[in-house]
């Protein structure tokens, strides 16, 4: 995970970098100069990376505790019924065969068939199922739902998409606030703080950069998506995976909280320009690259 953490900054820090000499070789040093307004982009980097970096991570820590809190799960600590140990047993299984320590296992209550992994660290994520999936799955398409919340966790998918969102928070925090102070420098000449220009500018162009952020992301989500069908296949074989994603898409919509949609087995449903916003393929692409395999 280190190692992760410190390569996105460090791409953030080299973007932002290519980022201030594209500025200065369009002239825009030299026009907020000119105007007697110039920006420290250094204390703007700083904040932003502070501010882009530090919800992204608070979720991530906070992330089991609020998934828990916000679907009811209700983690396994001894096996009740057998089907809570078979739970139990196929996740430690697959988190040997995945090179992982096994996660918490949960299971909430909820009608649609679906399952969600999150948590910090691979070796301390949760796992946890829906009612609906136990109830509307056969035992191997269980499984094989199990073994793609497993390819998460062991892909670091929690941590990877965290640290996206981290690395685009930050450059919408700092565009933004370089466009409102074009906006109020040069284009309006305000010479004394910030005026009223400075922050309707800021909060338009948080809400389009923050809009062209999700797609960003939800782009990533989505090729996180392939991979963990794709590593589902590795773990218990293609034909389970496949048949567990065409029962879904017979099923009940996604209903997970939208803070954890991203991490179920999948989503909600959504074509033309609502696709863009989509934290999952449709079942149907994921079927056919599962038969390309």
């Amino acid at each position: 995970m280190f190692t992760r953490v410190a390569l996105f900054i460090a791409t953030n820090l080299a973007v932002v970098f290519v980022l201030g000499i594209v500025l200065r070789l369009l002239g825009v040093d030299q026009m907020l100069a000119e105007s007697g307004s110039g920006l420290n982009y250094e204390a703007l980097l700083i904040m932003s990376v502070v501010f882009g970096f530090g919800g992204s991570f608070i979720s991530l820590a906070m992330s089991k505790w609020m998934a828990k809190r916000s679907t009811g799960a209700k983690v396994i600590t001894q096996p009740a019924n057998n089907t809570e140990a078979w739970l139990v047993a196929t996740v430690q299984r697959l988190a040997n065969a995945a090179g992982i320590d096994t996660p918490e296992v949960a299971i909430y209550d909820a009608e649609d068939m679906n399952a969600f992994a999150t948590g910090a660290r691979r070796n301390s994520a949760l796992v946890a199922v829906s009612t609906g999936l136990l109830r509307g799955m056969k035992q191997d398409e269980v499984e094989a739902v199990l073994a793609h919340e497993i390819a998460h966790v062991a892909n670091g998918d929690m941590v990877t998409l965290t640290l996206v969102q981290g690395v685009l928070n930050t450059f919408v925090i700092f565009l933004s606030r370089v466009v409102g102070h074009i906006v109020d420098r040069v284009v309006l000449r305000n010479e004394r703080g910030y005026g009223i220009g400075y922050f309707v500018s800021v909060m338009a162009a948080q809400v389009l950069f923050g809009i062209l952020a999700s797609i960003i992301v939800m782009w990533v989500s989505r090729y996180r998506e392939f991979r963990a069908d794709a590593g589902s296949a590795q773990l218990n074989g293609k034909q389970a995976m496949i048949n567990a994603l065409a029962r879904l898409d017979r099923g009940t919509p996604a209903q997970l909280p939208e803070s954890l949609e991203a991490f179920g087995i999948s989503g909600r449903r959504g074509g033309g320009i609502k696709a863009l916003f989509m934290s999952h393929p449709p079942i149907a692409e994921r079927i056919a690259a599962l038969q390309k395999l």
